[in-house]
């Protein structure tokens, strides 16, 4: 998920500098949801792994 952010920001830049104002905007906020949504389940992986703690045996 976070290379999918990575092309639509590298796409968002390509369009910026070519001056399609629309693409870029739309690219550039897609790459901004997929982002925060790799952040949150990032996180959750963490919590989770955290949370499972070592097993005594």
């Amino acid at each position: 998920m976070l290379y999918w952010a990575l092309v639509f920001l590298v796409v968002a830049l390509v369009a910026g500098v070519l001056g399609f104002t629309g693409v870029a905007v739309a690219a550039a906020g897609i790459a901004k949801i997929l982002f925060v949504i790799f952040l949150i389940l990032f996180l959750v992986s963490i919590v989770a792994h955290l949370g499972r703690g070592r097993s005594v045996s």
